[in-house]
């Protein structure tokens, strides 16, 4: 169970990253070619979409499946290990929605560059004339 969750880490980071690098001053040359190889891998990477929200099923079922332990009748060890399922439970719900919101990110900041080409394009050969 935990390899889904390292796999959702480490796409969550490479996502960070690559949001940070879209927002980085770059010479325009070099933003063009960035930006479209970015737009080039955000269909393929759109698995990450569906894959966070069966994991947020998989939490929300296991949560209302999951045995309480608020009574006297648990040990301490029991009430730990109760404690510790609800911290990872919460933990691993902002991975996913982390992942979800980071792929939207992106996809709009190509999505705006895109359209600020394009712009720039029809204003040069409105300028041309």
């Amino acid at each position: 169970m935990a390899l889904q969750w390292m796999i959702l880490t480490y796409v969550v980071a490479a996502e960070a990253a690559v949001a940070i690098l879209l927002t980085l001053p770059y010479p325009k040359a070099l933003k063009n070619r960035f930006v479209s190889l970015v737009s080039l891998t955000l269909q393929p990477s759109l698995f990450i979409i569906p894959f966070a929200g069966f994991q947020l099923l998989d939490i929300y079922w296991k949560n209302e499946h999951r045995l309480m332990c608020t009574g006297e009748i648990c040990t301490a060890a029991e009430r730990d290990r109760y404690e510790r399922s609800i911290y990872k439970a919460q933990r691993n719900a902002i991975l996913c929605v982390a992942a979800c919101l980071l792929y939207w990110c992106i996809y709009r900041v190509c999505k705006y560059y895109k359209e600020i080409q394009s712009t720039e394009e029809v204003e040069k050969r409105l300028k041309d004339e």
